[in-house]
This record gives structure tokens, sequence and C-alpha cells, in this order.
């Protein structure tokens, strides 16, 4: 999550015609003229992410659009307005069924609130896949294709814990958009892989950031005025993590811990901004996901169940025990 920003200016392109463009959400619309499925006989994919501003979406978004290019099918790609825009993403999945989408790729901002939509949705044969972010339950989607957000968690936990050495941990959690599987996730993994609960003593303050680097930073530079021995930062993602590095800028001794593998969060763990990030693969994510879709489409055959896409830690910093690439491998492979 994918989730969530750092400072980026992404073009959105109104759709126009039948496909106008619904109240709540942006889009950008690839492909022919007339959104049909039938069109041109090229398959129709809707893709729904959180934002169209967040690196991590606009990657998988810009992987959709190529897979959809190479197997001749036609993308329809929509989003919130920002992370947790809900309503925004309803308004996408309606307004894409409206257009004869063949199936749809989601990365739900809320993990509950969409599944209306969805279930109208698969009411018309369309075929919906969550794609990084896993609907609750589960079920209400034919696929989920993702990270396994609590492994990655739990990775991120153990070399925060690991980094530490012998020192008394002091932790802050920069948590992300509540209602989401991911963040939810990622914290019970990060809990777990450091050793320790939610109502730990070693936990010394938590924050709601919606991966937000500007949100965390003024976060983070809170809870260090309130405890200046924190030495261990979870953050919910790469654009939270540079928040908080941002924030703690100077002072030393603290390891901070994320998760994405983005190219500029590789190249933070490289200068050391922080210390560690667990890379994810949502090129992987987005181009299984519209080969599903058109393999559907063709043989009417549906992807079902979990579909794990893999994570690994980046780190110049090795812990003892703990499998991870150094930032070099990061920078060839990020987001691959």
């Amino acid at each position: 999550m994918g989730h969530l920003r750092f400072p980026s200016t992404v073009p959105v392109i109104a759709v126009t015609g039948a496909a106008l463009l619904v109240a709540g959400c942006s889009s950008t619309k690839s492909g022919g003229s007339d959104a049909s499925a039938s069109s041109g006989g090229k398959v129709s994919i809707g893709l729904v992410t959180k934002t169209n501003s967040n690196p991590y979406f606009v990657k998988l978004r810009e992987s959709a659009q190529a897979e959809a290019d190479a197997k001749g099918a036609k993308l329809i790609a929509l989003a919130g307005k920002f992370d947790g825009d809900n309503q925004g993403q309803v308004d996408a999945i309606n307004n894409l069924v409206t257009q004869g989408v063949k199936g749809i790729l989601i990365t739900p901002s809320s993990s509950t609130g969409v599944l209306n939509a969805i279930k109208a949705a698969r009411a018309k044969g369309v075929l919906v896949i969550a794609l990084d972010t896993a609907t609750d339950p589960a079920s209400a989607v034919d696929a989920t294709f993702a990270t396994d957000n609590e492994a990655a968690g739990v990775k991120q936990g153990k070399y925060v814990k690991g980094a530490l050495g012998s020192k008394t941990p002091a932790v802050v959690l920069l948590d992300g958009t509540p209602g989401s599987s991911v963040d939810d996730l990622r914290h019970k993994g990060f809990l777990e892989g450091f050793g320790i609960t939610g109502s730990s003593s070693e936990i010394k303050g938590t924050a709601v950031t919606n991966g937000d680097q500007t949100k965390a930073q003024t976060a983070m530079e809170n809870l260090y005025q309130r405890d200046h021995g924190i030495n261990a930062v979870y953050t919910i993602n790469e654009p939270a993590a540079a928040g908080a590095a941002q924030a703690l800028s100077g002072k030393t001794g603290v390891v901070i811990g994320s998760i994405d593998g983005s190219c500029t969060g590789v190249a933070n763990v490289k200068s050391g901004k922080f210390a560690a990030t667990v890379m994810q693969f949502p090129k992987k994510m987005a181009q299984d996901g519209v080969d599903a879709v058109v393999d559907y489409a063709k043989t009417n055959k549906k992807p079902t169940g979990f579909i794990d896409t893999g994570s690994q830690l980046i780190t110049d910093k090795p812990v003892a025990g703990l499998d991870s690439k150094d930032t070099a491998w990061g920078l060839k492979n990020c987001w691959g």
C-alpha cells in the first residue's frame, strides 16, 4: 500500500463523453475513445487506486497500463481524491460498471466501505480483484493479489528490534489510515516482529498519518518533543518514514523502519535517512491483475483466493539472522 505520498504531480485527464467524471473521484483514461468492453474487440479493464498522487499507486497504474497495452486491452484508471476517500472509490466503481468493463482492479481505501459497490459489480458479471489491499471479508472480491502485509510488518519489526541491539526500546508508531487492512496488518506484524503488544510500555506514542509525509513529520516532531528518548520508529510507508526522518534530522541513535520499496525509499535507506525498508512488488500485482481479467474475458475462468506477490527487506546494515538485500540490489529492482 502499496501508501502514501511523496510530493508528486500527476496529470489527471477527465473522462469524456459517456464516461463522465463522477463526483468524488479523479480519473485517468487510457485506451480508445469508446469505453465499451466490446469496442474494437478490446477487453476493457477498470483500475481504482487510493489516489493519483502517491508514487506507489502511480507505479501500479503505469504497470497496469503497460500490461494492458501488451495484451491489447484498454485500461480505464480512476482514483479517490485522497487516501481514505471511500465515496470517491464507490463512485469510481459505479462509473466503471456503467462503462461496461470486464473486470475491476481496486486498492480499497477502506476494506469495508466499498463492499456494496463491489457486490453490485460482481452481480453484473464483472470480475473484481483487490490489488495491494484486501477487502474485509476477503471473499467480497474474486481474488486478491497483494503483499502479505503482516509478514512485511514482521520483517520491519524484527529488523528495527535487531538494529537497536542492547538498547532499551522506546518505540513510536506512525500509522496510516484507520479501517485499511494494510494498516492493520502492517501494524500487527511490526508488533509481532518486534516482540511487543499494543499495550507494551516500550510504546511511547502513536499517530495517524494517512501515510502522508507532511503529517508524519508533524506527528514525529510532536512525539519527539514529548519524549527525547525515542529510539525506534515504525512507519506505515516510505513517505511517512521520510517525514519522520525530516523531523529527526540531526538527531542520532533512532532506527527508522519502513515498507514500500520505491526507488526514492531505497535511496533514502542508502543515504541513511532511514535504516531499512521492506520492498513490495506493485508491478507484479498490476501485471497479474490485468492478465487475470484478460484471461477471464477469453475463458470465463476466475482467479480465487489470496496470491502473495512477495516482499524483501532492504538495508545496508544487515542484522544477523534476517534475510536482506542491499540498496544496490534494491535500486535495480525497486517496485519491480
